[in-house]
């Protein structure tokens, strides 16, 4: 079967952004955008400022400088009112409930009839553990429920935050197929904020790096792929100096 044409509509467009907390700059000048049906990853080491950028998009932080375009709407949006427009999120701490089950934390997000198939599709493993809080399932299977809960209410650009963290690399396998399936049958938007660079380079079609709040290289990932040796430099590279 041919592959469905995903058309190439910007559905994130920052310009210019900066952006912290209580007046102390994060991010300095930054400029991304996000397409429908592409992966973008945002590398970088702690503190460059990659989750502070997560929070902007997502509504959480508002801009000092620059615009921050969201599925076409830009200006002091709620978090609320991004995610009704089809911004999805899933936090570095999951956002589960840890008491409910597995079958509620889905049925929560969304009243659509197939939200339990569709989110036993994405993975499988869920399946036999509706029933089961979620407070009480393995780091894998409570990161397998964040984004399949996420997934179910059909967002059209998905942000995730360090979602191989504290994961085993077998885990981490299982997810990242799930992300590229999203990308190209539905045409969501990914922007993926990772530490774990490799598994971020494989799936992602093109990778942003950060460092110290400014961004030092903007490349497409099969470039890296190819060369693997430029990524520790890319990590050690310094931003221009913050005027």
């Amino acid at each position: 079967m041919t592959a469905p044409v995903i058309p190439r509509v910007d559905l994130l467009e920052i310009d210019g952004l900066d952006v912290g907390y209580g007046g102390l700059p994060v991010l300095y000048g930054l400029d991304l955008c996000v397409r429908s049906g592409e992966v973008v990853a945002v590398l970088g080491p702690n503190g460059a400022g990659k989750s502070t950028l997560l929070l902007a998009i997502a509504g959480v932080l508002w801009p000092d400088e620059g615009r921050v375009r969201v599925l076409g709407v830009e200006g002091k949006t709620s978090v609320h009112a991004r995610a009704r427009h089809g911004l999805g999120f899933v936090p570095a701490q999951r956002g589960l409930f840890s008491a409910l089950t597995v079958r509620d934390n889905i049925r929560i997000r969304t009243r659509a009839r197939d939200a339990m198939d569709r989110a036993v599709a994405f993975f499988p493993a869920l399946g036999d553990l509706l029933d089961r809080p979620a407070g009480v399932l393995s780091g894998g299977e409570q990161q397998m429920l964040a984004l399949a809960a996420v997934l179910v209410m059909r967002p059209k650009l998905l942000l995730l935050d360090e979602m191989s963290m504290g994961l085993s690399p077998a885990v981490v396998r299982a997810l990242l197929p799930v992300i590229r399936r999203v990308a190209d049958e539905d045409g969501v938007g990914v922007l993926l904020v990772e530490q774990h660079a490799p598994a971020a380079i494989e799936v992602s079609d093109r990778l942003v790096v950060l460092n110290r709040g400014r961004v030092v290289l903007e490349s497409d990932s099969a470039t890296v792929r190819a060369d693997p040796t430029r990524l520790a430099a890319l990590y050690l590279a310094g931003p221009p100096t913050v005027p």
